[in-house]
């Protein structure tokens, strides 16, 4: 059982989810995230803690952002598109329960003012500025479950969850099979 309630865009999400894991969840309806949802997520933040889990595409994104706005001290989950995707749709509902276990299993909860790795720790591994450095760094977000986000977005995951320049090196390690 999760303690956490999880936050995601809909009910084939909540189906999604409930198949892999036992947890309490509440449905966004995508961007149609109301006021009275928005006060349902905070209630529960106070009372059990949030971990937002939604679709790794802009609209989930988009969500993700305007919660964390709303409702300080969220956790995030991320899945990865390749496991999100069926026939050219990017959604929860589409992942396996194997892959949603391994998501809400890398929970990253956010810190602010850390400014642990730079642009040149990206540059530095390929992960920017490089023909490969998209795919990099899709593979190496999944890895450390900070999802994936073009160089700048990356950077800003890296330091806002916590990320270790350990755990970072390792991920890079595993991904280009070193």
């Amino acid at each position: 059982m999760i303690k956490e309630i999880i936050v995601v865009e809909g009910r084939d999400d909540i189906t999604a989810v409930k198949r892999a894991v036992d947890a309490e969840l509440i449905a966004t309806s995508g961007f149609g995230i109301t006021d009275k949802t928005i006060e349902k997520i905070k209630t529960a933040s106070q009372k059990r803690g949030v971990i937002i889990f939604t679709d790794p595409d802009y609209a989930g994104e988009r969500i993700r952002k305007t919660i964390s706005e709303k409702v300080p001290g969220c956790k995030h989950a991320f899945l990865p598109k390749n496991k999100a995707t069926k026939n050219g749709d990017i959604g929860i509902e589409n992942a396996s329960p194997e892959d949603i276990r391994d998501a809400l299993s890398k929970v990253k909860t956010e810190v602010s003012g850390r400014e642990e790795f730079t642009m040149e720790d990206l540059y530095k591994y390929g992960l920017n500025g490089d023909e490969k450095a998209s795919d990099l760094r899709d593979k190496v977000g999944a890895e450390l479950g900070i999802g994936y986000g073009n160089a700048k977005q990356f950077l800003s995951r890296l330091n806002r969850y916590g990320i270790t320049r350990q755990e970072y090196e390792t991920a890079i390690k595993k991904v280009k099979g070193n």
